[in-house]
């Protein structure tokens, strides 16, 4: 558990396969590291949230005063998730180039698997894969392979 202007990030275990902790991020604020080793191909955590439709999705980003993160994630062409309410911790891990998680969907869960295997201590990342039509966001990955963006090519 970690405090996040005065609020407790905490990985909700009920979401997580295994022990992951909340801390100051190399690449953005906090991120979500492995506090045990998690084999290659395993689930490690589902990004929760309350299910919203994509109109409501919208209108939500576009609200004075919402989170600056990026704490919403596309189940499908029509519903979204909203980590904001009712999130798992996942909404924590953060972005890069060359991620060590790989992104699966079922039509009401978006799950986070492990692309290799990963060490105790190691920040989990994926892969945000932006639109390439929504504003370029600036990448901080530090990855030999940085493309330099958030967006996919």
């Amino acid at each position: 558990m970690t405090r996040k202007g005065g609020q407790r990030v905490i990985i909700q275990t009920r979401f997580a396969n295994y022990r992951l902790r909340a801390k100051r991020s190399p690449i953005h604020g906090l991120g979500v590291f492995a506090a045990e080793a998690i084999p290659a191909g395993r689930r490690v955590i589902e990004f929760a949230g309350e299910r919203i439709r994509l109109r409501e999705a919208l209108r939500r980003i576009r609200q004075p005063g919402r989170p600056a993160r990026i704490l919403m994630a596309r189940l499908s062409r029509d519903w979204c998730v909203d980590a904001v309410r009712g999130g798992s911790g996942a909404e924590y891990i953060n972005h890069s180039c060359t991620p060590n998680l790989t992104i699966r969907k079922t039509p009401r869960h978006i799950y986070l698997f492990s692309r290799k295997a990963i060490r105790k201590g190691t920040e989990l990342t994926v892969d945000y894969r932006l639109a390439p039509a929504t504003p370029r966001l600036p990448c901080r990955c530090g990855s030999s392979k940085c493309r330099g963006y958030l967006n996919r090519p």
